[in-house]
């Protein structure tokens, strides 16, 4: 008999815990985990490849361990005085945020989020041996600056993270909730900003609150807006001091040299890979605009994506639309789904499958 899990001299803590991830299925239309469903245009494709071409000559050898030409270009693409110093990156948003938390948290140590937010925080903070601590949303999912400096006072955790936007509920987090919750807390602050460019264009960028705040990070990813969640290129920015201190656990030569090549010819190209980004948003308005006169209830949303409430059964729903060819989420949240904004065709065909299960009622 194969051996179980259980039977391994697994950690005690890691004991009961599931691993994330979403559902995968060939269907033709895919919209369940937030991917910029737009291929990457192909003057940049090709641009990519030249580059991966060139990185190939010299693959034998590692890779730049300091990645300087990818920081600098990050530097760069962020603007708001960002130096090269400030920047660190990693193999997706996911390994930079388990930096921290390896850096930061760790055994005997507490991380804290408001819930819900992104599932990935508690299974990295518990995978770090820190424990997890989940705050309250107010209505609608909204976090109000006192109730949540209240909240990170009381908890006195090492880590915060605030979701900006937040996924899964694509909440707006005002910055005077940073600055509340930095002010409250004695710990670091991670401000994951993932789907920021998904905001309206004149909202302001935690980047802003980064001066003279040694212990503020500010997280972003080239999966959502870049559509480069193939690639898996994630990174922050934050005093240099706070970089250098991530330096003592990253492994070594952690980004490839194909991937530093890939992800610096991708920020050449940046007004060209941000020009989909508005049309994205005019999908997601729509889908937020459709499942209402369906009688749904979406929530207010900066990101690439729409969570909407009134679905009776979740599991049902999406159920009937998975059978229709059409994948979106169930995130757990009752009576929610959540669906990300796709082409104008992918975004049809859900929205005319959802129209379809009313009908059909």
């Amino acid at each position: 008999m194969s051996p179980r899990l259980d039977d391994l001299p697994l950690r005690d803590d890691l004991r009961g815990m599931t691993p994330y991830g979403a559902p995968q299925a060939p269907l033709p239309v895919a919209l369940n985990v937030n991917e910029n469903t737009h291929p990457v245009p192909q003057d940049v494709a090709d641009d990519i490849m030249d580059s991966i071409a060139l990185a190939l000559r010299d693959v034998n050898r590692y890779p730049d361990r300091e990645f300087t030409a990818l920081r600098e270009g990050f530097a760069e693409y962020l603007g708001h005085g960002v130096t090269r110093e400030q920047i660190w990156a990693a193999n997706g948003s996911n390994e930079v945020l388990q930096h921290v938390l390896q850096a930061f948290a760790g055994p005997g140590r507490t991380a804290f989020g408001f819930g819900p937010t992104y599932s990935m925080y508690p299974l990295l903070t518990r995978a770090t041996g820190a424990e997890w601590v989940a705050g309250t949303r107010g209505a609608d999912y909204v976090v109000d600056a006192a109730d949540a400096a209240a909240q990170v006072a009381d908890a006195a955790t090492d880590v915060v993270f605030l979701c900006s936007p937040n996924n899964p509920t694509g909440t707006p987090l005002g910055l005077d909730v940073i600055e509340a919750v930095y002010e409250a807390s004695r710990g670091v602050v991670v401000v994951d900003e993932a789907y920021f460019e998904f905001a309206p264009r004149d909202e302001r960028s935690a980047l802003t609150l980064l001066p003279g705040r040694e212990r503020l990070v500010v997280s972003r990813t080239m999966s959502k807006a870049f559509a480069f969640a193939g690639a898996r290129v994630g990174y922050l920015a934050a005093d240099p001091a706070f970089v250098d201190a991530l330096r003592l656990v990253r492994l070594p030569y952690h980004l490839s040299a194909l991937t530093q090549a890939a992800a610096s010819a991708a920020l050449r190209h940046a007004p060209t890979m941000l020009r989909m980004v508005d049309d994205i948003v005019a999908q997601r308005d729509r889908i937020s605009a459709t499942v209402e006169a369906l009688g749904y209830v979406p929530h207010t949303t900066w990101t690439n994506f729409v969570l909407f409430g009134g679905v009776t059964d979740p599991a049902v729903t999406w159920q009937r639309l998975y059978d229709r060819g059409v994948l979106i989420r169930d995130v757990g949240i009752p009576h929610h789904l959540r669906v990300t904004a796709g082409t104008e065709d992918e975004t049809t065909a859900f929205l005319d499958a959802l129209a379809s299960l009313e009908s059909d009622a």
